[in-house]
């Protein structure tokens, strides 16, 4: 009895998927998905940190805060996020341009992300980028509860934004040099 092919987890399911000349995702389009992520992330990240040091920061033993003491918290882990969360998302997108898993080339010579893809990149992402909140959180309150909680709600709020973040560039064409096949 022959078995069936094993369907591969990082490739195209079908052949016509992979062309001999893929298009070429530019560098100055991650850089841009990168720029406008971080905006939408650092006000995210900002509200999120001083809705959590106002309201939960009496619970975990931070007390006699004011909100400008709450609120240069959060700007502080929010700002620093700007740089550490540039990278990393930059990083992770350069990674995901290499896999062409669920993608599918369209009559113009460009690939769309399907759905999948989108899910399974919002979750490597939001991993990897609650951590760096969760550390940023410690390292700005020194208090351990408090980090978990913010990138706790983090992790809610930023798989929503960033599902839609990646719903809105897999329409946009620009830095997408097509293929030639």
């Amino acid at each position: 009895m022959r078995e069936a092919p094993e369907i591969p987890i990082f490739g195209p399911e079908d052949a016509r998927l992979d062309p001999p000349n893929p298009p070429e995702i530019r560098q100055i389009r991650s850089i841009s998905k990168a720029i406008s992520w971080r905006v939408v992330g650092t006000i995210d990240t900002l509200l999120l940190s001083f809705v959590v040091l106002s309201a939960l920061g009496p619970l975990f033993g931070i007390e006699g805060e004011s909100s400008a003491d709450n609120a240069k918290t959060a700007a502080s882990i929010a700002l620093t996020e700007v740089a550490t969360k540039m990278i990393l998302y930059y990083l992770h997108e350069r990674l995901w341009s290499r896999l062409h898993w669920d993608r599918v080339l369209d009559e113009e010579g460009f690939h769309r992300d399907g759905r999948r893809r989108s899910v399974t990149k919002t979750g490597t992402w939001r991993v990897i980028a609650s951590l760096d909140t969760m550390v940023l959180g410690y390292i700005f309150t020194g208090n351990l509860a408090t980090a978990i909680s913010i990138g706790g709600f983090e992790i809610i709020t930023k798989l929503v934004l960033y599902f839609f973040h990646e719903r809105f560039w897999s329409r946009i064409s620009w830095g997408i040099i097509p293929g030639k096949g």
